[in-house]
């Protein structure tokens, strides 16, 4: 089915993109696809596209699970209070199912190129097996057990495949991506559709070398020798800086390939419900963070300009205030009016804001339809080679010094999200000194990079690579929501359920994998590597 999908795909697309001119000089039918006039770096631009464009599908879980951001719109609940009712829940399967498109585009990629000119495409064809990973890491991640080894093979006849065990997958990621960075030539073409790096394949290599890194440091704390192998085989060959990070560019202009989570919070609900939570802005107000001024804006007094999403808001960081997790607006015992603190709303009568003076994400900064989506970011490495050296492990340079840079490239890269947020590099400098590693003991230590990290995947709105983060490290320790009804006996989930169609589709493979979990198929099981 996934190939037949793949087909249709690229059939509109040649349809839709040859010329008459183009079609009469190559005298084929323009209703027919053929596999030797079509370009595979298509499908290369078509995966990024998706892996990166996820919309609500970070949004509804862990935005709100990590506490980044809160909301008392019921179409979050799941994710904020762990209630896990409605057609809601089919949203937890979403990265399962897309992932699993995404991962067909790219074999599908490989084998065209491999029947054009294998060595033509060569970097093409590496970069492919790296995208593998890179989306295969975020869906074994999120669930655990997966198809890997027998992944989108249906061509091959297989179209039941097993759910490979974490363990088996992680090796195999591993071995894979180190393959592909070493397959990759500078010599020869880059791929001319590459969303990320526009075909430059010494950046791909840092970027394979960086993921690297995130692959094995997923690993400390059930196999804490194999990351560290791997991590001093990546250390050294990382990103150098912020223009090493991997950015997908989105198109206002087209709504297919329009920003999808600002598109989400664009929706009237969500712009006047979903804010920044108590515990992210409480955090930036607590270390005098100058990303405060940056980040947030306190809408206008009433209803109708809250819901203007033209008028901008007020960035002073002095008033910036954080919306606990865990309320609604439903009148009853946790309505946000009852909350500790609650400052109360803006406007009267009809005009009533009631989260008026809650501090939402900025407008201008994250809600651009061609904003750009982060990927993987060079703030990110640092923090991990900070952790890395806090642990002994063999690293060039200082704990501090990795920890620092991280600080400096999270600050650094809000701006390329749009120039507005560009902040003085003294200011930046001022707050880094401020702001050294507390290496008093290893956990103050693993505390303070793993809540920056936190903050920097937050504020680049990567929330479901802060959830993950958040899972491995333990860090920054939250305190969850106990919400009326809520599955995870007030919890904050360690996975999500795996795609529902799975038990129709691939029932004993399916079965087999949540026999494996603790507990079976919820919220609080955790996958292989989160002990």
């Amino acid at each position: 089915m996934r190939k037949l999908h793949i087909i249709g795909f690229l059939a509109l697309v040649l349809m839709g993109s040859c010329s008459k001119t183009a079609l009469d000089q190559i005298n084929t039918d323009p209703t027919k696809l053929t596999e030797s006039n079509y370009d595979p770096n298509s499908l290369l631009a078509q995966a990024q596209l998706k892996y990166a464009n996820l919309g609500y599908y970070q949004l509804l879980y862990q935005s709100t699970m990590t506490q980044l951001l809160a909301s008392t719109y019921y179409y979050y609940n799941n994710g904020d209070k762990y209630i896990n009712v409605g057609s809601f829940t089919d949203y937890q399967g979403r990265i399962f199912d897309e992932g699993y498109t995404d991962a067909s585009y790219i074999r599908e990629m490989q084998r065209l190129a491999r029947l054009k000119d294998p060595e033509a495409y060569q970097n093409l064809i590496a970069i492919g097996d790296m995208m593998f990973v890179l989306v295969l890491q975020r869906i074994t991640d999120t669930y655990g057990d997966v198809p890997y080894s027998q992944a989108v093979k249906a061509m091959q006849g297989i179209k039941y495949p097993v759910y490979d065990r974490q363990e088996d997958i992680y090796a195999r990621m591993l071995a894979d991506l180190e393959e592909a960075i070493a397959r990759l030539d500078t010599e020869k073409p880059g791929p001319t559709a590459d969303l990320f790096y526009k075909g430059d394949i010494s950046k791909w290599k840092r970027f394979g070398y960086s993921l690297m890194l995130r692959l094995a440091m997923r690993l400390t704390k059930v196999d804490p020798e194999k990351a560290r192998i791997w991590t001093e085989k990546a250390a050294g060959k990382t990103f150098t800086g912020i223009n090493d990070n991997a950015i997908l560019l989105t198109d206002a202009s087209s709504f297919n390939s329009q920003n999808g989570t600002s598109l989400a919070l664009r929706t009237y609900s969500d712009y006047l419900e979903v804010r920044w939570s108590k515990t992210l802005i409480d955090q930036l107000r607590n270390s005098s963070d100058p990303r405060l001024g940056i980040i947030g804006e306190i809408p206008k007094d009433g209803l109708a300009k809250n819901a203007d999403q033209n008028l901008a808001g007020n960035t002073d960081a002095t008033i910036q205030l954080g919306l606990p997790n865990g309320y609604d607006l439903q009148g009853g015992d946790t309505d946000i009016s009852r909350s500790p603190g609650y400052p109360g709303g803006t406007g009267s009568a009809n005009d009533f804001a009631p989260l008026g003076k809650y501090s939402r994400p900025r407008t201008a900064l994250y809600l651009k339809l061609g904003g750009p989506i982060f990927i993987l970011s060079y703030a990110e490495t640092e923090f991990l080679l900070a952790e890395a050296k806090v642990r002994g492990w063999n690293i060039n340079g200082n704990a501090n010094l990795h920890y620092t840079n991280g600080i400096s490239g999270a600050i650094q890269s809000l701006a390329q999200l749009d120039p507005l947020a560009a902040l003085d590099t003294k200011k930046i400098s001022d707050f880094v000194n401020q702001n050294m590693l507390d290496e008093s003991s290893t956990q103050n230590a693993l505390k303070a990079i793993n809540t920056q990290y936190w903050i920097a995947t937050g504020t680049n709105f990567n929330f479901i690579e802060a959830w993950l983060n958040w899972k491995r490290s333990d860090y920054p320790k939250l305190t969850p929501v106990n919400y009326k009804g809520n599955v995870t006996q007030g919890t904050i989930p360690r996975r999500l359920i795996y795609l529902s169609t799975e038990i129709l589709n691939n029932p004993q493979n399916y079965k087999d994998a949540v026999a494996r979990l603790t507990g079976g198929d919820v919220l609080t099981a955790r996958v292989w590597w989160d002990k």
